[in-house]
């Protein structure tokens, strides 16, 4: 079969196949009495062996390699081309990532790109005090999208630049809370921590919503920073957490303190006091968590928590007792 047979029926152009030759990847196999190339069955499959070769990525030198060494093995080659693919794949992923960033952004001309470009960049560099500026910066010097936001918050280490960060995400606009409660599913605790932190500092009825659903997160840290948030906005739902959290000494100062909050309604103190009294007088309430119980009620105003501590003064366990009777002469003095 001559060349231009072989291109035709191969779909490798006369060029490549020539170019081929020249490598020594196929030679054909005999020449016409004119001289012409002449290529048989044999040559033939040659060629869709390599273009199949040439289909998992492999150059045109590997593809020799393989062809010519007979002790070739190809796993070690295949891995590498995993290896390649994966990272290829990556690369175009986080191009793709930030390419519909700038999008989101929304930039007019390309100076605003650029500068859009450069807060992307400045998020993800290693110096703090760059991703700092950056945070700083966002929303006065260009729009940095919520998504990129979200995925700084998500990842900072550094206590002064998560700050800035959720602050900065917190006064970005809409999508934070619903990419936030995706962080809440993520395998790593940190990475959880800091998403409920960032919900925490997020105001409005759609953050509200995620840190309610929070409450029934299997994390318990997660659970205690959204209770916080939670009874420090006045949401009651969160009354139940708060007492774990005083019963098991997890912030159980904080807690108190957003029990005391949550009290300024009279028929939610009354309510409030009923279930610290209801846990101090379980069984299993062992006698330090008794003693916070009794304590939180020092910020519980109303009848019911007056009485609870006139009955706890006189508690067997002298701790509790004390500290019913202390509590009590500071609400008698008030």
């Amino acid at each position: 079969m001559l060349i231009g047979e072989v291109a035709r029926r191969s779909g490798v152009s006369a060029r490549m196949l020539r170019h081929y030759e020249s490598l020594g990847l196929v030679r054909p196999s005999g020449r016409t009495g004119s001289g012409y190339r002449e290529y048989s069955q044999q040559d033939i499959q040659r060629i869709f062996h390599i273009e199949s070769l040439r289909s998992l990525g492999l150059s045109l030198t590997e593809i020799g390699r393989a062809l010519h060494d007979p002790g070739f093995t190809p796993s070690a080659l295949v891995d590498d081309l995993i290896r390649q693919t994966r990272e290829r794949i990556a690369a175009e992923t986080e191009l793709l990532t930030r390419l519909r960033r700038i999008h989101a952004a929304d930039p007019v001309g390309w100076e605003a790109v650029l500068r859009v470009v450069a807060l992307l960049q400045a998020l993800g560099s290693k110096s703090a005090d760059a991703r700092q500026r950056a945070a700083l910066s966002s929303g006065d010097e260009a729009p940095v999208p919520v998504e990129a936001l979200v995925e700084a918050v998500l990842r900072e280490t550094d206590p002064n630049v998560a700050g800035t960060l959720r602050w900065a995400l917190a006064r970005s606009g809409d999508g934070g809370p619903a990419l936030l409660a995706q962080g809440l599913g993520s395998p790593e605790a940190a990475v959880r921590e800091r998403a409920v932190q960032a919900l925490a500092e997020i105001p409005g009825d759609d953050a509200g919503a995620r840190l309610r659903d929070a409450l029934g997160h299997p994390d318990v840290v997660v659970r205690g920073y959204a209770a916080l948030a939670l009874g420090t906005r006045g949401v009651t739902d969160a009354v139940p957490t708060l007492i774990d959290m005083i019963s098991d000494g997890r912030n159980d100062t904080d807690a108190a303190d957003a029990l005391s909050v949550l009290a300024s309604d009279t028929a939610m103190a009354d309510q409030i006091a009923t279930a610290l009294v209801e846990r101090l007088a379980h069984g299993a309430t062992e006698a330090p968590a008794r003693g916070r119980l009794t304590q939180a009620l020092a910020g519980i105003p109303g009848t019911k928590a007056s009485c609870a501590l006139v009955e706890l003064s006189h508690d067997a366990d002298r701790a509790v007792a004390l500290t019913a009777a202390y509590l009590l002469q500071l609400r008698d003095t008030g």
